[in-house]
């Protein structure tokens, strides 16, 4: 621990003493225990069965098994350029650690000089021409007793490995964000299509209530209630179209490209497999995601800054070496007699600085503590992410079932209600009213088919995707 604050001359006074014990303990400022403390729960507790270990599934969107969404995967990790910038981040990241590893060992410097000079006139009236020629080579080292230095280079590490967490984070959202725009789009497409559908129904019975009103059997007011579903089946076209364009925008952001060189093709939900997601064990999600390791990265980091802080209330002991040749000519510049050395060591112990060090130790021990923090949050929320995922796709799951069966009872209600109006059996109201329940309970449940998809995917990247903790190396600055 740093010695408590002290008058200047009472600090000097002891300075031989403490410099002796600080030699003896200086190893233990070097101590880096990475924290464990994380709450974890035992169970899942929107999971059915038993939870067992989740087996890494590097492409996990494959599970849906939709050629033209694979592609489009692909097209967003070699393109987007949100991960260009992550790798970008993890180049200045490395380039970070080895400026901090430079400190570790001596520093070499060569410099060579030349110069001619004259002197003022004397009493004789004559002014001397000199010159001087000198070769250096100058070597200095600190002494990282404390372990200062090493702590710096390790606070870097850590950074660069938060670096890389980042990446996969950043990866892991893309593939969703690809995801869950393309069945956007497929969404988007099934519901144009029973638009147009069910435009032509509309229209079609438009035109029998017409037949029916030239004979008689029906009011204007039937043919004006069948023409405002018309135009509200009408209404309903543009927005989705719309929808189609506008994700597909998106999708062309995502993979790197222009919306002019964007195309997609699309399909129908129907066509797309709901995959059983397995949530694993809830201990696997602090190694699975890569946000909670960036987080764990980010707090070792921090711990370092602390041993770098407090190394900084203690001596620091500089060695220095020069040497080299110096002459007054070029001729004589590497003969013996124009060889010169020296070698020094110095000391520096802070003595007063008004508490700038300590306060500079405060800050980082208080850094310490918000990011420990921020990683007790981060597994807080990585556990009610994966139970909001599970709730979602048990709750859609449900949900799909019961509007398929309200689906299959509106087409049966409608195919009824037309045909006992052209028995004459019903008024027209009856047919208006089943046709906008079919309508609509057609569109909820390609609606419901969507929040169920995006339940999958949101459990995947909850789980944190197909992310493989043994494929971020850890660097060999931090390793134990």
């Amino acid at each position: 621990m740093p010695p408590p604050p002290a008058a200047p001359l009472l600090r000097s006074a002891r300075l031989p003493a403490l410099t002796a014990l600080l030699l003896v303990a200086g190893c233990a400022l070097d101590a880096n225990v990475r924290p464990t403390t994380a709450p974890v729960q035992a169970r899942w507790v929107g999971a059915e069965a038993p939870s067992q270990p989740l087996p890494v599934v590097p492409d996990w969107w494959r599970s849906f098994e939709s050629l033209e969404l694979n592609a489009l995967q692909s097209a967003a990790r070699a393109d987007n350029l949100e991960l260009a910038a992550a790798v970008a981040r993890i180049e200045q990241a490395d380039a970070l650690v080895r400026t901090a590893g430079a400190n570790l060992l001596p520093g070499l410097d060569l410099g060579g000089s030349g110069a001619r000079s004259r002197s003022a006139a004397g009493d004789s009236g004559n002014a001397r021409l000199a010159n001087r020629f000198g070769l250096t080579l100058s070597a200095s080292y600190e002494i990282d007793f404390w372990g200062r230095n090493a702590a710096a280079t390790r606070s870097a590490a850590w950074a660069a490995a938060a670096s890389r967490f980042d990446r996969q984070t950043v990866a892991l959202g893309i593939a969703a964000s690809v995801a869950n725009t393309y069945f956007a789009i497929l969404a988007a497409q099934d519901r144009l299509r029973l638009a147009e559908g069910n435009l032509a129904i509309a229209q079609r019975s438009l035109d029998a209530i017409r037949a029916r009103t030239a004979v008689g059997t029906a009011t204007a007011l039937d043919v004006a209630q069948q023409e405002n579903l018309v135009l509200q089946q009408r209404a309903a076209v543009p927005p989705l179209r719309q929808q189609i364009r506008q994700n597909t925008n998106a999708l062309a952001v995502l993979t790197g490209r222009t919306p002019e060189a964007t195309g997609i093709d699309g399909g129908s939900l129907g066509d797309v497999a709901i995959p059983a997601v397995a949530p694993g064990l809830p201990s696997d999600l602090l190694a699975r995601r890569p946000d909670i390791r960036n987080a764990e990265a980010r707090l070792a980091a921090s711990e370092a800054d602390v041993v770098v802080a407090r190394a900084a209330l203690f001596p620091q002991v500089q060695l220095t070496a020069d040497g080299g040749v110096q002459s007054a000519a070029l001729r004589s510049l590497f003969e013996p007699g124009a060889v010169f050395w020296s070698i020094a060591a110095g000391l520096t112990q802070p003595l007063f600085d008004a508490g700038r060090l300590q306060a500079q130790l405060a800050q980082q021990r208080a850094r310490h503590g918000e990011l420990l923090a921020d990683y007790q949050q981060a597994v807080l929320s990585a556990f009610r992410d994966v139970e909001d995922a599970l709730a979602a796709i048990d709750q859609t799951q449900q949900q799909e079932r019961l509007q398929q069966a309200v689906v299959a009872n509106a087409r049966r209600a409608y195919e009824i209600s037309e045909a006992r109006l052209r028995e004459g059996t019903i008024d027209l109201l009856t047919l208006l009213n089943t046709q906008q329940t079919l309508f609509q309970a057609q569109d909820a449940l390609a609606q419901i088919r969507l929040a169920r998809l995006q339940g999958a995917v949101g459990l995947f990247q909850a789980l944190g995707g197909g992310f493989d903790p043994a494929s971020v190396p850890v660097p060999a600055e931090v390793r134990r």
